[in-house]
């Protein structure tokens, strides 16, 4: 979907990808608020639903079945996405506080993050459960601990789990995970042993006295050992004490699902909490303690309508809660909300069957779990099958409430701009936001941000060579730090693929028009970013020049050092060298199927994380392991930057398509036919390929051709050395770095790439 180039009047900032925030964002996706911009900060890209998390482990789902896909969501809400984990609130200075990024104004905060467990108070909790809260956590200890139970096992005796809550999240667990592992043996032919502990007399205790017997009872048929009325007092490596002391249990994992409370970092904000640390919040779900910060899901206590923390409530309050926040920012009462008395909850047995119950109401059988399962889909469907949106026209948010400043800024920025000089971000902002960046301070910069001028004024040693490049493109990805980044490492690739050591930096800046404040904090993340790689690499940003536009864009044109006689070339390939590729590709289908909705979240992390990765440690490698020619694989794609190569070199190259790392899921998104808009100029060097027709049908034949951003680099290595420059480039972090083929003497065919399947 494309986001609309309206002025931003408000932001509204989403704190966790809980489920009232997935029905907050398909709602503003299908109806945006005119002026407000959205950003969703979480820490995973995929959340799991609650609902269909016991069905997972009972391998009932994949893990797309049950997980929704926060930053394709995102992406149809106009929202931005920044995955990180939020450590505070600043309530003075209206930001959100992150542990990898700068702060993150907002007008209006939403907060749903679920609940985290509080193993404080349990001797060993702490060190040895196993949590399962955060759920959006949960999977990796999962696998985790299903690739222990599967392993071969050579012991005579059970693998012992301990569940620790006998609550409806302790009972299906348990029963979940008897129906997984049940088939898993020990070599004398055992079954794994869970054990269920509970501090009440029953199970499901908030349920009906008779479904929590009859729960009981399915729990002793399927050898599930349950210990009650006993909270436990003590959690070792290997073993569960209760608090009578009466008994120890083994147990290999000790599996925490008891009820947890607020994220800890809560406890600073200054909100309202209750005595287990959830937000305290009235019936339009605005805290008590700041109408500018609401709460929904298991995070918010309702202290008028006290419920217990289950998924329905959570689900129900996202439209309530979407239709406050949009009335908030548009300045109109809010509404209330009330929970439902009676709710319906449909607990599994892991084997496809299930009971309900809703107030005395209950049921059980197999078509209890084919209904359980038929509402399940039928929730996941609404943010799985995205609507195609259209474009909408831009609107200044009329309904939002303006000081008299902003309202002046608003009129400016909507109103015919002036070109030339006038176009410039004014130098109040711009001081602003570069006033708290500190550029790394080298001592042949004479002057540069540290003493501002007309211009920068660079030393360059006698005996070293000035090496300059620049580039400059529109931001991909609606995260301006993390554009930032990339822009800046992309910049620094031309010089480290020669060689070079990064001297200075210019900036280039195309930022879109707004209120002074919004265009000061997008500002200030871009270049945020920017700096913070520009100073790893030892470069010194010297100055720059920011202008208006319609769409954010940056560039940097980068001075280098290096001896004359040590500039690595494109055209020194030789004869019988190997092809070293230091990166996978894939970024320009994967971020032209992100536009488009048809890429998985997971695909674009990792191929940002690829994009983020700086080829300054892998270009001093290849030079120790004597590279002769090297260059960084950008724009023209793997096989026009290949083709340059070996025109300068005056020799030909085979390349081995299956050795070609490639992105996670490029593959598949350029097997749909979803491309880059610049694919079609670099498919023209086909015609340097001397066996097209054999290879064009290979899957990875089309991804030749696929323009790449901050992509890795591209080397000439000595046969003999290549070995030992691989292991050490990916020991360095480069993990996907291969050898991709072979440099050949110069043959009779104009076409001087084979391409070898």
């Amino acid at each position: 979907m494309k986001k609309n180039s309206e002025i931003v009047l408000r932001d509204i900032v989403l704190v966790g990808g809980g489920h009232s925030h997935a029905v907050v964002l398909k709602m503003l996706g299908m109806k945006p608020i005119p002026g407000v911009r959205i950003t969703l900060i979480c820490r995973d890209t995929h959340t799991p639903y609650s609902g269909m998390l016991p069905g997972y482990v009972a391998g009932h789902y994949s893990y797309d079945e049950t997980h929704i896909d926060l930053r394709r969501l995102a992406e149809f809400a106009g929202a931005r996405f920044y995955r990180d984990e939020v450590t505070g609130i600043d309530r003075s200075a209206q930001t959100v506080q992150c542990r990898h990024r700068p702060d993150v104004a907002y007008d209006v905060l939403s907060i749903n993050t679920g609940s985290s467990p509080d193993v404080s108070t349990v001797n060993g909790a702490a060190e040895y459960a196993v949590p399962v809260k955060p759920i959006n956590e949960f999977n990796d200890r999962w696998q985790h601990l299903l690739a222990t139970i599967t392993a071969d096992r050579s012991t005579t005796s059970p693998y012992q789990i301990a569940v620790v809550g006998a609550g409806a999240g302790g009972v299906e667990l348990a029963l979940a995970l008897q129906h997984r592992l049940g088939s898993v043996r020990t070599s004398a032919g055992q079954a794994v042993a869970i054990t269920v502990f509970g501090k009440d007399d029953a199970l499901l205790p908030q349920a009906p006295s008779s479904v929590g017997r009859q729960f009981s009872e399915v729990l002793e048929s399927r050898g599930i050992r349950q210990v009650l009325g006993r909270a436990v007092s003590q959690v070792g490596a290997r073993t569960v004490a209760t608090s009578d002391n009466s008994a120890t249990y083994p147990a290999d994992t000790t599996l925490w699902v008891t009820e947890a409370g607020g994220a800890r970092w809560l406890r600073q904000t200054g909100l309202e909490l209750d005595e287990k640390g959830f937000i305290r919040v009235s019936d339009t779900l605005q805290t008590v303690s700041d109408p500018n910060i609401f709460a929904a899901g298991d995070v918010a206590a309702m202290i008028d309508h006290p419920r217990p923390k289950a998924g329905v409530f959570a689900v129900r309050q996202g439209r309530p809660l979407a239709v406050n926040l949009r009335r908030y920012v548009e300045n109109r009462t809010l509404l209330d909300y009330r929970p439902q008395r009676k709710w319906l909850a449909l607990i599994s047995t892991g084997d496809k069957y299930a009971f309900a119950t809703r107030g005395r109401f209950t049921a059980r059988g197999a078509w209890v779990w084919r209904w359980k399962d038929w509402v399940d889909r039928r929730f996941m469907a609404r943010f799985s099958e995205l609507p195609a949106m259209p474009e909408k026209a831009a609107s200044p948010g009329h309904h939002i409430r303006l000081s008299s400043e902003e309202n002046t800024q608003a009129i400016s920025a909507v109103a015919m701009r002036c070109g030339g000089c006038g176009a410039k971000v004014g130098a109040s902002v711009l001081s602003r936001a570069i006033s708290s960046l500190q550029p790394v301070e080298r001592e042949d910069v004479l002057v540069g941000l540290h003493a501002p001028d007309d211009a920068a004024v660079l030393s360059i040693p006698a005996d070293k060579a000035l090496v300059h490049s620049i580039d400059f493109f529109r931001a991909f990805i609606d995260d301006p730090y993390i554009f930032g980044k990339i822009a800046a490492n992309h910049s620094l690739g031309d010089i480290f693929a020669m060689g070079a050591e990064a001297q200075s930096a210019t900036a280039v800046a195309t930022i879109p028009q707004g209120l002074e404040s919004k265009v000061e904090a997008l500002l200030f993340q871009l270049m945020s970013g920017a700096v913070e790689v520009l100073n790893a690499a030892g470069c010194a940003l010297v100055g720059g020049h920011t202008g208006e536009g319609q769409e954010l864009a940056l560039g940097f044109a980068i001075n280098g050092l290096i001896d004359p006689a040590e500039v690595l070339k494109k055209g020194g390939l030789l004869p019988g060298q190997k092809l070293v590729l230091t990166k996978p590709i894939g970024t320009g289908t994967l971020f032209a199927a992100h536009a488009r909705l048809a890429a998985k979240g997971r695909w674009i992390d990792a191929a940002l994380e690829s994009m983020q990765l700086s080829s300054q440690a892998a270009a001093g490698c290849l030079r120790r392991h004597g590279a002769t020619a090297c260059t960084d694989v950008t724009g023209f794609g793997l096989l026009g930057h290949l083709v340059e190569m070996t025109k300068a070199s005056g020799v030909d190259a085979a390349l081995d398509l299956a050795c070609i790392p490639v992105l996670d899921g490029a593959l598949e998104t350029s097997r749909m036919g979803i491309l880059s808009s610049l694919q079609p100029a670099n498919v023209r060097l086909r015609r340097a390929i001397s066996n097209q027709t054999e290879s064009v049908d290979h899957p990875v034949y089309p991804l030749l051709f696929d323009p790449q951003t901050a992509g890795g680099l591209l080397a000439g290595v000595p046969a003999e050395r290549v070995d030992a420059c691989v292991a050490e480039l990916r020991a360095l972090g480069y993990e996907s770095t291969i050898v991709i083929g072979d440099i050949l003497p110069m043959g009779d065919q104009l076409a001087p790439i084979l391409l070898r399947c």
